[in-house]
């Protein structure tokens, strides 16, 4: 009901219970004094109710100006100043800037474009709330451009094109953490094209300020990506240092994004050695936890035949006596396969030891459903059990001391222990399960589980291990702007302080940042660092940090269209009542007229 229906009814009411009972009075003289009493209740009502003057009319719009970085790529600023023009010129009531987060900006032409993101969701929310139509300026690579749809109808997005100039980006790299002096260091890149066909030039690897390897780039059409691999052989003595896959392409418009790179460690001594009889996704993606998220030095070996051995990455031939050597001294061994081919697994080693057998399975599908108690329990205290893929399980349930995690069939109750672990003589784990690999695979919490795992077995069993750090950064690529993430190493304090120097600064400058890790946690994240090389000092030793350039920088994909948006309900703007001053005075006058009448009439 709106309100000046509510002050209307309200003033015929006070009208009516006033002057209809008094019968004495004759109705002529009733009424006039009866209509100032229903006129000024009926203002009295509307000013409290703050009712409306006059028909609403659409509020004016909003304008949301891009102000990621990609709006500047290959130094086109011509797109940036047109889409400032557009901001300007969208008759907008108010114009904010959005990327990083949103802000109001005093006038288009003052905002700049700095930010590392380019999401427009909270813009979106924030327009939504207010019911206003909003005017989005953009060069269109928005990676939530879908949040668009629920904006006001009226809504509309204004797109800037960049001029089409060629340039090449790398924007993936998969590479090891850690590797064992005289290994292969295998890299593989993905580089992109822009807008604009690519020229051919070179892909080189760089390890510190050395190459290390180089092969040519061909001709690439616009659009495009291309997967290149780059092989060397990790030398001793080079600790801690950059990885870098960098890009050499003549006429290449935007410099920032040629390179991209990460910290690795090499070290004189093996830190783990993988032994698989039929290796398969399980064991490496096993493998990579170790090199990755605890950037431990690994050495595989895989049997690609009966009686033939091969080393992991280079598959240069090894002997089956050079296995068992290696198996023999290894600090912490990862057995998989047949894990009787070595004999007794106590005479085959004497190490820290995972046994991942393999064999026909258990046809249902089975899910992880807890994490009874057990030394491994406070790692995976919070894994989300329900959006796990399911596992496969061997038809044999694995023997141990305590059960480190178990699986249901299916959705009945049905459960069984699927990895085991014993604490002595020595300290071992047995995954009697398959298709582990699915998690790390999906990514997300899911990957993120699957880390926790493996970490967390990893961990229990290399508790004395060679590397102390208390904490280093996760496995991965990280760019400006983005938080990081860190994996907490073998202390036993909650807090680490973590202290960050910028190679190739001037001065001592160093940023401390302190990482507080929750009980049973083993990662946090915390703010990103600009762009550059970082020595990472923290209790038990260092590491290298490489921060890339913003992922704002790479060639984009344009995720929306120009032209209208939304469909949601737009409020609009209408005088109020208490804004004139004419309403208060002709409710004072209508009872002041009415009082004057009642007396002459003679009421009271």
């Amino acid at each position: 009901m709106t309100p000046w229906l509510l002050a209307l009814l309200a003033g015929a009411l006070a009208a009516a219970l006033q002057y209809a009972t008094a019968g004495d009075i004759p109705l002529a003289r009733r009424l006039v004094p009866a209509a100032l009493r229903a006129l000024a209740v009926t203002l009295i009502v509307a000013l409290l109710l703050d009712a409306p003057a006059a028909r609403a009319t659409a509020a004016r719009p909003w304008a949301a100006l891009d102000a990621s970085a990609s709006m500047t790529r290959a130094g086109d600023v011509a797109a940036f100043s047109a889409a400032r023009v557009k901001a300007e010129a969208a008759g907008a009531e108010s114009v904010f800037v959005f990327g990083d987060s949103v802000r109001p900006a005093a006038a288009a032409a003052a905002a700049a474009a700095t930010d590392s993101r380019s999401s427009v969701r909270d813009m979106v929310e924030r327009a939504s709330a207010s019911g206003r139509r909003l005017v989005v300026v953009t060069d269109g690579e928005l990676p939530d451009g879908d949040a668009l749809s629920s904006l006001a109808a009226g809504s509309r997005v204004e797109l800037v094109a960049h001029a089409a100039r060629p340039d090449a980006a790398v924007s993936s790299l998969e590479a090891p953490r850690a590797l064992v002096a005289g290994d292969s260091l295998v890299v593989t890149a993905t580089i992109v094209a822009g807008s604009a066909p690519v020229p051919a030039g070179r892909v080189a690897l760089l390890l510190g300020a050395q190459v290390v390897a180089e092969q040519p780039l061909a001709a690439m059409a616009a659009a495009t990506e291309r997967r290149v691999t780059l092989r060397t052989v990790a030398r001793v003595g080079e600790g801690t240092s950059a990885l870098r896959v960098a890009l050499r392409v003549a006429g290449d418009a935007e410099p920032h994004n040629d390179t991209l790179g990460l910290g690795i460690d090499i070290a004189k001594a093996v830190g783990a050695v993988v032994v698989s009889t039929s290796p398969d996704e399980d064991v490496r993606f096993a493998a990579s936890v170790l090199r990755g998220a605890l950037a431990l030095p690994v050495r595989g070996y895989l049997q690609v035949a009966p009686g033939a051995w091969r080393v992991e990455g280079s598959l240069a031939p090894v002997s089956l006596a050079d296995v068992r050597a290696a198996l023999r001294d290894a600090p912490l061994a990862v057995l998989h396969g047949d894990t009787s081919a070595f004999g007794a697994t106590q005479a085959a080693t004497r190490a820290p030891l995972v046994l991942m057998p393999t064999g026909p399975g258990d046809d249902d599908e089975w899910y992880a459903a807890a994490a009874p108690t057990s030394p491994l329990a406070p790692a995976l205290g919070s894994m989300p059990w329900d959006s796990l893929p399911p596992l496969t399980v061997a038809r044999v349930a694995p023997r141990g001391q305590f059960t480190v995690l178990e699986l249901r069939r299916g959705a009945s109750e049905d459960r069984r222990a699927a990895i085991t672990g014993e604490d002595s003589p020595r300290r071992a784990i047995t995954v009697a399960v398959a298709g582990l690999w699915r998690w790390k695979f999906r990514g997300g919490t899911s990957g993120d589980a699957y880390t926790a795992l493996w970490g967390g077995i990893f961990d229990w069993l290399a508790q004395q291990r060679a590397d102390r750090r208390a904490a280093l950064p996760e496995d991965g690529t990280w760019r400006a702007g983005e938080p990081l993430r860190w994996r907490r190493g073998s202390a036993s304090d909650s807090a680490v302080t973590v202290v960050l120097r910028s190679r190739g600064s001037s001065g001592a400058r160093a940023d401390t940042i302190r990482l507080h890790f929750a009980e049973g946690s083993t990662s946090v994240e915390s703010a990103g660092v600009a762009a550059g090389e970082w020595d990472v000092d923290v209790a038990g030793g260092h590491s290298t940090l490489v921060v890339n350039a913003s992922r704002e920088l790479l060639p984009g994909r344009v995720t929306v269209t120009a032209g209208p948006v939304g469909s949601g309900s737009a409020t609009g703007d209408a005088p109020r009542l208490r804004d004139h001053g004419w309403a208060f005075a002709f409710a004072i006058l209508a009872l002041c007229g009415e009082w004057l009448l009642r007396r002459k009439a003679g009421m009271r």
